[in-house]
């Protein structure tokens, strides 16, 4: 057997045995298991606080459903509108599908060590590891873009794996299918299918792009992506000069920053106790010509974004492959040691895992409605302190609109200062009676303000310097009352509620200028 196809996609066990039914029954078991033990998490958990800003934001587009929005394409917004349709405003009912993708990301990362040649032990690692990856963790805990962008990656790279170890490329076909999800979900992506190419192109699997099945993956890949490219096209490409003003921004407040990006890959991406299988993985698929284009699509792919001063989360998708193979090419270096040495190896690897997996649940997992875990968990993170205070801030609203008079009050209008606030008018406002507010920010702002404009304002997300110099008349009406001593944006900077007349330039001119991005 030649050395780039020794036994890599061939199952064995853990004494490098071929792996009989019974066992791979077992190592699947074990895979599942895992997927379900962290579903039954997030499903129990999911309950405890309110929607996430950015929730907010995808509830909203959900709403006015559409081929495309300013900050991502219409996958998301999609998923969203229909458990809607089936869950109402159930925070378990509208995560449902991020949970379901993490576990699905669990499963393939144990399907792609299996592909791989891996057996119990190496299925078991390469799932675990990803099931208790801090990035695999959070995105159980709220539905968005990036809770799909893992498990669209992670599809994509599974597909590359079974290519190049069975060698028909009919997987070209799975791999289009799955890069024109990944387009629909989330932009990032073609950093990830240039590196797939740039990967084929500098192995000796270079042949492989020669197929009719190539073309007929990248044919059904941009069918899938087409829709939001007409709309792209139609609204002058206004997401690629969204992500422009984001990457600015971001490198402004410097978090495009190297060591905020590297600490990442370490932290956020893995865990510390599974970076050695990520460095395994690169290095055994390096090793291996047959393998070396997975190698590349890592490599590049990290690099890219870090050139790129993207966020360090940006290659969160990336890894699961890599732990896979790092988990059976460990697997079966451990074969060639002592009982001994192999059995302490094996189980400070788990135990690392484990345990951080663990501290890591705490800090991610809203495990507790109040006490000492809670207040744990909100001291570090700053995404479930964001999920407080919106059902505060629309009865604040309505408290105020209740002050006007009966004809004032029929004609006035909402007006938020940014997207967070918006959704939660449009989503949570409807009980008080308060109408569909206006936005300037994102795809808010491409649906553009009411007919007829409202006389009366009632305004929320401004300083007081910015209501002065662009609206009429504007007092101090009311504050927003938090029931929570929980500091966020909406508490720490945005209490202030006022009512205005309408703006000092006309509404046309208003709304060009004053178009929001975030």
């Amino acid at each position: 057997m030649s050395s780039d196809t020794p036994t890599w996609g061939l199952t064995e066990d853990d004494n490098g045995e071929a792996l009989s039914p019974e066992l791979q029954r077992n190592a699947t078991l074990a895979v599942l298991a895992i997927a379900a033990v962290i579903t039954l998490l997030h499903l129990l958990t999911n309950v405890r606080y309110g929607p996430h800003r950015d929730e907010l934001q995808f509830l909203s587009d959900a709403l006015h459903l559409d081929f495309g929005y300013v900050a991502y394409p219409p996958f998301t917004p999609l998923v969203e509108r229909a458990l809607l349709a089936i869950f109402g405003l159930s925070l378990v009912g509208l995560r449902l599908a991020s949970v379901l993708a993490q576990a699905l990301l669990i499963v393939t990362a144990g399907a792609t060590a299996r592909a791989l040649g891996g057996g119990r032990l190496a299925q078991t690692a390469a799932a675990l590891a990803v099931a208790l990856s801090p990035i695999s963790l959070f995105e159980g805990t709220e539905f968005q873009y990036s809770s799909f962008d893992l498990l669209w990656w992670a599809l994509i790279a599974y597909g590359v794996v079974r290519l190049l170890t069975d060698g028909n490329p009919r997987w070209w076909l799975w791999v289009g299918i799955f890069c024109g999800l990944a387009l629909e979900t989330k932009y990032s992506v073609v950093f990830y299918i240039g590196a797939l190419f740039a990967g084929f192109l500098l192995a000796p699997q270079r042949r492989l792009l020669y197929s009719r099945w190539f073309l007929g993956g990248c044919a059904l890949g941009l069918l899938i992506f087409l829709p939001n490219l007409i709309w792209q096209v139609h609204h002058g490409f206004i997401s690629y000069h969204f992500l422009q003003h984001i990457h600015v921004r971001d490198v402004g407040e410097g978090r495009g920053s190297a060591k905020d990006f590297w600490l990442s890959q370490i932290l956020l991406c893995t865990s510390p106790f599974a970076v050695p299988l990520v460095i395994a993985g690169v290095v055994s698929t390096w090793r291996r010509p047959g393998l070396r284009p997975l190698s590349w699509m890592f490599l590049l792919s990290v690099a890219a974004f870090a050139v790129a001063k993207g966020r360090g989360y940006y290659t969160c998708g990336a890894y699961p492959a890599m732990v896979a193979a790092g988990s059976v090419a460990a697997g079966r270096w451990l074969r060639m040691r002592k009982v001994r040495v192999r059995r302490s190896i094996e189980i400070t690897g788990f135990t690392g895992i484990v345990v951080y997996g663990a501290f890591m649940m705490a800090v991610l997992v809203p495990f507790a409605a109040g006490g000492r875990l809670r207040d744990f968990a909100l001291a570090r993170n700053g995404d479930l302190r964001e999920e407080f205070g919106w059902n505060d801030l629309v009865q604040s609203i309505a408290r105020v609109r209740d002050t006007l008079p009966p004809d004032q009050r029929a004609a006035a209008g909402v007006l938020t200062g940014n997207y967070g606030e918006q959704g939660a008018v449009e989503l949570l406002g409807g009980p008080w009676g308060l109408p569909r507010p206006i936005s300037l920010t994102n795809s808010a702002w491409l649906r553009g303000y009411p007919t007829p404009q409202p006389a009366t304002l009632i305004v929320v997300g401004f300083s007081a310097r910015q209501v002065e110099e662009d609206f009429t008349s504007c007092r101090l009406a009311g504050q927003v009352t938090h029931t929570e001593s929980i500091k966020n944006e909406e508490s720490a900077d945005h209490t202030e509620i006022y009512l205005c007349g309408p703006p000092r330039l006309p509404w046309p001119v208003f709304w060009r200028k004053y178009q929001r991005w975030g």
